[in-house]
Order: structure tokens, then C-alpha cells, then sequence
């Protein structure tokens, strides 16, 4: 069976995934991009970027193994994006997924076909119920909770992730949405290894056991 992942999933030390106050012009809010400039330098993301640590656990979000994404509301746009009925996301026309996306709001409206291989499919379901539709349609590769904080945690909390990667940036937001609420002791069912970066960011990997 294809693997439930999280991959290159950023954090503030006191646990913020993403900053207070989303809006058009801050999809992160009051964090901007801070939480993700480790990422931003590597050689993966641009040319003449470091290589290194981040570059190699950034090189695996690669699209190979990915099927399907799941995503919030939050992560495919701002607050309110629903009143518009011809908005379609915060990334652009041709977005990075490159796969059938799965974005979970109460919110639903027909999916919408992007460039590059991109289609957004609006449910409201259970994390339950979006993985099993999401494994019908990956045909066969594995399926990325790409976020934000509030889905990576409901998938948790449901156990329902397999393999987890969480970097953790050496900030300090003070608000916004955590990651790690109401997950104690979640680390007693996984295999949890440290990488520690010349940029400063620690890379926190989940293994579910037997995986």
C-alpha cells in the first residue's frame, strides 16, 4: 500500500506553523517567509543554491513518489477565498503539486484543471475518507498531507501518517496555528531521528514502525 507522507513541513521552535494574519499578500501571515528560507537556499530550489543537509531533505519532495496531495483551505488560500468563485489559489496558474489535489473545506466547489498536471478537487470529509479517496486516485504512489498545521495534526491524530518531516526553524512567532496541540506522546509510536543543519534548522523525521 502507498505511504501517507509530510514532507519539508516547517515550524517555529515554539511550534507555529504558519503566523497570525493570512490575508492576499501574506499567505503565511505575520511569519512571511521566514519559516521556509532554509528551504529557499538550497540548490534544489534555485540555481547556485547551497547544497548539504537541506538540500538533500528538500530533494525529497520530489515528485516521483507522489501521487496525490491533501491540503486545508489555509494552505490553497486566504481567508475567504471562497466568496469568490473565480479565484483559483494562491499558487499560481501553473502550481507546484503537479498531481491530483485534495483540498479539504466546507467550502466545495467543482474541481478546477491548472497547468502542469495540477486539478483541485474541494471536499468535506474526514481525513478518514479524503486518504481513501486520494489512494483511489495516486494510482498507486504515495499520497503528501501537504499541510498546513491544522490538517498535519488532524492526520496525526487520526494515525494516519506514516513517515513525517518537520523542520524546525530557529524562530520564535509567538501566534499563529500550531503544529503539535493536543499530540501528546505522538512520538511514542514512531522511530524519531535529529539533523542538525549549518543553517540553524533541525530536521525532525517520524517513521511509523514497521514502515
Amino acid at each position: 500500500m502507498s505511504l501517507v507522507r509530510v514532507q519539508n513541513f516547517s515550524i517555529s521552535l515554539d511550534g507555529f506553523g504558519t503566523g497570525e494574519g493570512q490575508s492576499p499578500d501574506a499567505h503565511f501571515g505575520h511569519a512571511g517567509q521566514r519559516l521556509h528560507e532554509w528551504m529557499f537556499a538550497t540548490r534544489w530550489w534555485q540555481q547556485g543554491g547551497g547544497g548539504g543537509v537541506d538540500d538533500a531533505f528538500a530533494r525529497q519532495h520530489g515528485d516521483a513518489v507522489i501521487g496525490v496531495e491533501i491540503m486545508g483551505a489555509g494552505k490553497f488560500g486566504h481567508p475567504g477565498w471562497h466568496e469568490d468563485p473565480d479565484w483559483k489559489g494562491a499558487w499560481g496558474p501553473n502550481p507546484p503539486f503537479h498531481s491530483p489535489v485534495f483540498v479539504l473545506t466546507h467550502h466545495t466547489r467543482p474541481s478546477i484543471e491548472m497547468e502542469g498536471g495540477t486539478t483541485y478537487h474541494f471536499v468535506d470529509t474526514s481525513p478518514a475518507e479524503a486518504l481513501e479517496a486520494a489512494r483511489n486516485a495516486a494510482d498507486g504512489k504515495d499520497v503528501r498531507i501537504g499541510g498546513g498545521p491544522t490538517v498535519i495534526r488532524d492526520f496525526l491524530a487520526a494515525g494516519l501518517v506514516d513517515h513525517a518531516h518537520i523542520v524546525v526553524v530557529p524562530i520564535l512567532l509567538g501566534r499563529g496555528v500550531r503544529l503539535w496541540d493536543g499530540l501528546e506522546g505522538i512520538e511514542q509510536k514512531y522511530r524519531v531521528e535529529t539533523t542538525a543543519s549549518p543553517s540553524g534548522v533541525t530536521h525532525l523525521t517520524f517513521t511509523r514502525a514497521g514502515v
